[in-house]
């Protein structure tokens, strides 16, 4: 495995920081080196959110990325932003359910992922996040869902126990969902 840096970013209460943990811990609990770097815009929910996530075998340097090889956007802004700074090859997932607007890049890989729909049909919208966490699993393969898993059992305490199998369920619909796009 080489270095992935990821910018996972969207609107606050999109649950972008959720999917950054998540995928930091899950990493963590693989072996490998892991930094993640939470960013806020002025307000919380409803302004802009990003969180950079630096996974290697090898020992990170820094948490900062300059060119992400994934970018997972959850919005409009989150596209326009962070659409350039992608590296060539690189991955871009998006939240096809907010998302209208098509990528210029033509040197990236694009998966796109209605989300929203997808929460919906599974009966809760706030999954949406682990729908896009599930198609980034799929599509990179840096960790298993068993590590995601146990991630989000440890993230997932007490009255938010009962939430770990609808998350389950989000994600591998999103592993489906990507999968179909590789």
């Amino acid at each position: 495995m080489s270095l992935h840096g990821t910018i996972v970013s969207g609107f606050g209460g999109q649950g972008v920081m959720l999917i950054g943990q998540i995928l930091s811990y899950a990493a963590m609990v693989e072996g490998k080196n892991v930094t993640w770097l939470p960013s806020y815009g002025p307000e919380m929910r409803g302004g802009t959110a990003n969180c950079m996530v630096v996974i290697d075998e090898e020992a990170v340097g820094s948490p900062i990325i300059d060119k992400p090889t994934e970018v997972i956007a959850m919005n409009i802004p989150s596209l326009i932003k962070f659409e350039e700074e992608l590296e060539k090859d690189g991955m871009m997932i998006l939240n096809s359910s907010v998302i209208d607007k098509e990528p210029q890049r033509r040197d990236i890989k694009v998966i796109k992922i209605d989300a929203n729909k997808i929460a919906d049909e599974i009966g809760n919208l706030k999954v949406a996040n682990m729908v896009v966490l599930g198609a980034y699993i799929e599509a990179t393969k840096i960790i298993t869902l068993d590590s995601v898993q146990k991630a989000l059992e440890k993230k997932l305490t007490e009255s938010k126990a009962k939430l770990v199998q609808i998350n389950i369920e989000a994600i591998k619909r999103g592993m489906q969902v990507a999968k179909e796009q590789l």
